[in-house]
């Protein structure tokens, strides 16, 4: 399943442009929830295809949803995504990001904190049947509630959070500035609408900033990337950092991890070098390798498996 990221922030500050220049869609609707994949720029991967003569690049993507407005209940439409990306006004007279970044981080309190109560109330009226785990869920809200109401966040709560909860505020909240001293969010998004040689000669060779988002969202969910690479398809994939081969098949398909056998590994420069994948063997460089195998940044793997 892709990660997801929910884009949020006041009204009127560039939302629905961010979503389009990421997702390059052809344009998000205003005032309406969009949803969209976004690809992930990588050089590394068009390195990879060139070696083994790809007939199609595939980059790994981020599924993004841009919900309108804010609110609790706009902000409990992205109790489910794995990371948020707030956008702020940074044009015109009065824009003042930094204090709209502080004002929204307080609505993703208050917004915790009734979601917690709300959950409360539910599993009170739950725990009367005297199921033991509901009767534990109770009592750990009861101390999380307090907690916020001292005036902690859940993000500093001491004990573990039920699993229910589902908080705002633990989740990775990078910021966007839209305008000056920022991202031009609206050329973003009309460059998202060409041709990517047109939107490159545009640049003339500077690199886009929706690259530079991408890279913040891959540090804050601490992700790592793998490629695979053959004829037919040579593809980017994205892991969080300490997942296994296992996770990567399975994040391939199911069938593969079902029928999971081994996996052949190589870095993907000592591939790039080496120029295929038989000389990369033949130089010692490619790694044999189980379930339990740690995937590192830029590993290239080859799953063998029988369904």
């Amino acid at each position: 399943m892709a990660l997801e990221v929910g884009i949020v922030g006041p009204s009127g500050g560039g939302k629905t442009s961010l979503f389009t220049a990421l997702t390059k869609t052809g344009g998000g609707e205003y005032g309406k929830t969009n949803v969209g994949m976004a690809p992930i720029a990588d050089e590394r991967l068009h390195a990879l295809a060139r070696v083994v003569k790809a007939r199609k690049i595939t980059p790994a993507t981020i599924r993004v949803q841009d919900v309108p407005g804010s609110g609790t209940a706009q902000l409990g439409n992205l109790r489910q995504v794995d990371a948020l990306l707030v956008v702020l006004r940074g044009f015109g007279s009065g824009a003042t990001p930094d204090d709209d970044l502080e004002n929204f981080k307080l609505e993703l309190l208050v917004a915790d904190r009734d979601h917690v109560e709300r959950r409360l109330e539910r599993v009170e009226k739950q725990a009367k049947s005297g199921d033991a785990k509901v009767r534990a869920e109770l009592d750990e809200l009861r101390k999380v509630l307090a907690h916020v109401d001292a005036g902690g966040a859940l993000s500093d709560y001491p004990g573990s959070l039920p699993g229910e909860l589902e908080p705002l505020t633990t989740k990775p909240l990078i910021a966007v500035v839209n305008g000056p001293g920022g991202i031009d969010l609206k050329l973003e998004a009309e460059l998202a609408e060409l041709p990517d040689e047109d939107a490159e000669a545009f640049r003339d060779g500077s690199e886009s900033a929706l690259d530079e988002i991408a890279g913040r969202l891959a540090r804050s969910l601490d992700l790592v990337t793998f490629f695979t690479a053959g004829e037919q398809d040579t593809r980017a994939w994205t892991l969080r950092n300490g997942q296994t081969a296992l996770d990567a098949a399975g994040a391939i398909h199911t069938d593969i991890a079902r029928g999971f056998i081994r996996c052949e590994v190589v870095n993907w420069q000592d591939l790039v070098t080496a120029g295929s994948h038989a000389e990369v063997a033949r130089q010692g460089k490619q790694g044999l390798e189980g379930k339990t195998y740690i995937v590192r940044e830029g590993d290239v793997l080859n799953i063998r498996f029988n369904v």
